[in-house]
């Protein structure tokens, strides 16, 4: 990827994350890069080419960033899940904002890399709850999953600083019980 698409995709994103969705612009994007007028049209001819983009992009940063840890206790989840919400409304907050607002803005097929990406965690969850708790925590994978969103939610709209450990904590437990 040439440094201009990937200078106009970072602030891009910082655009929405920021300012949100209405921020981005061909322009927006070439002034907050510091590239000259016309640059970020070169790569993404429209706004919904510029939209799939930052969509794609998100995706795959995301992943890069991920780096799914091993889980083979009911510690090393409630450890992992807190990390991943304490990274996404901590220091990668301007990203989530960016894909909340991106969600919202884009149709199913614009937004398949997200929704792609989500389903891959959502597996990775479901595995791990079968693995702890057999069949009957797998069941559970919609559960854990709408008490992680959730609780990033609440952090990205209302109190930054909530605590997520013993939210999680309780959350696992219950999705592991008899």
């Amino acid at each position: 990827m040439s440094s201009t698409r990937r200078r106009a995709l970072h602030a891009a994103v910082e655009l929405v994350g920021g300012e949100g969705i209405r921020a981005l612009t061909h322009g927006r994007v070439d002034a907050a890069a510091g590239l000259p007028p016309g640059s970020t049209s070169n790569h993404f001819r429209t706004r919904a080419a510029l939209l799939a983009g930052v969509i794609e992009w998100i995706a795959t940063e995301e992943r890069s960033d991920a780096g799914l840890p091993s889980i083979s206790t009911r510690d090393d989840l409630v450890r992992g899940l807190a990390r991943m919400i304490e990274v996404q409304s901590g220091p990668q907050a301007l990203r989530t904002r960016a894909r909340y607002a991106l969600f919202i803005e884009a149709d199913v097929e614009t937004s398949r890399p997200l929704l792609d990406q989500r389903a891959t965690f959502e597996a990775w969850i479901r595995g791990i709850l079968r693995q702890l708790g057999g069949p009957p925590a797998e069941q559970q994978t919609r559960f854990v999953m709408a008490m992680a969103e959730g609780l990033l939610l609440h952090r990205m709209t209302v109190d930054p600083e909530a605590p997520v450990e013993a939210v999680i904590a309780r959350a696992v437990d219950a999705a592991l019980a008899p």
